[in-house]
């Protein structure tokens, strides 16, 4: 009789544990399919709390395309050297390894957030410039990149995918992804179409509200609105006595770009992600994307007492 009794508690135990699976699988959606295009490893930092939220309380794919081999960023690697056992500032030196270097770094931080594939095209990164017609003239190879991502967005059946917003200021690379992903997007059917999202950064003491409303000289990043759709607040605070939030995971991020010096200087800087919606979305979606990042922003993680 007792082993009876045993193998009865051991029996509702087992369908008390496949409850509560089912009710967390009933809040997530595994579904929701997003795509990161970046020119640089260490882009990702800018939607990293974001992307975290989505892998870890929705359970979504997240995937990531690299458009550079990140060479160089050499400069910027002195204390790394160390690290690496190289001299990675000499310049022949830094662009014969960081590419190895950098993916790594990249795939390090890509486990903490949980992306799930990499999909690195090896274009050069030549220098720092904020000149993208040189970048999409003379350097990159557009139309094997364009091939590429086209391949890229239509295999993985994206919702959406996250871009830097193109800003005059920004990174010549960074505009480039930007605008080579738009340009892909415009020529798959509206009805397949991913939402492509530009990402920008803010934080809660900022004094002066930014606009933007599209890249001088390319209509197609063009923003009507002139401020972000959605927002995800990484100052959101759990655990105990409310000590915690998301930017530890945006930290523990940049500090596996160890490569790069100057990255572990923005640790703790920007309190929101901020997604733009370009005109070039169908915007018939936008119900759909505020109600994600509804959810996004709800704190999931189970309230304690000690």
């Amino acid at each position: 009789m007792k082993q009876i009794k045993n193998i009865s508690s051991m029996i509702l135990a087992a369908l008390c544990m496949l409850a509560i699976a089912g009710t967390t699988k009933a809040q997530q959606d595994s579904s929701i399919r997003v795509l990161i295009v970046n020119a640089h490893p260490d882009d990702e930092s800018g939607c990293a709390a974001t992307v975290y939220k989505v892998t870890h309380d929705l359970g979504g794919t997240v995937d990531i395309t690299l458009i550079t081999n990140g060479e160089g960023g050499y400069k910027y690697s002195t204390l790394a050297e160390d690290i690496y056992g190289m001299e990675l500032t000499d310049e022949k030196v830094g662009r014969d390894h960081l590419p190895t270097i950098r993916k790594k770094e990249m795939m390090a931080g890509g486990d903490i957030i949980g992306l799930h594939k990499y999909f690195f095209l090896d274009n050069l990164d030549h220098k720092y410039t904020q000149n993208v017609d040189s970048v999409l003239k003379y350097v990159w190879d557009i139309a094997s990149i364009k091939k590429r991502l086209k391949e890229i967005i239509t295999t993985g059946n994206y919702d959406y995918i996250f871009c830097l917003l193109p800003t005059e200021d920004t990174h010549g690379h960074h505009k480039g992804a930007t605008i080579l992903t738009l340009e892909t997007v415009k020529d798959i059917p509206i009805s397949t179409r991913p939402i492509v999202l530009g990402v920008s950064g803010s934080s809660n003491s900022d004094t002066t509200i930014f606009t933007f409303t599209g890249l001088k000289g390319y209509p197609i990043t063009a923003v009507t609105t002139g401020k972000p759709t959605v927002s995800f607040d990484r100052t959101k605070k759990f655990g105990f006595r409310n000590q915690l939030n998301y930017k530890i995971i945006v930290n523990w991020l940049i500090a596996e770009h160890k490569s790069q010096g100057t990255m572990q200087l923005f640790m703790n800087q920007g309190d929101n992600e901020n997604f733009w919606f370009f005109d070039i979305n169908d915007s018939s979606k936008l119900p759909a994307l505020e109600q994600l990042f509804e959810r996004l922003n709800t704190v999931t993680f189970r309230s304690r007492t000690y």
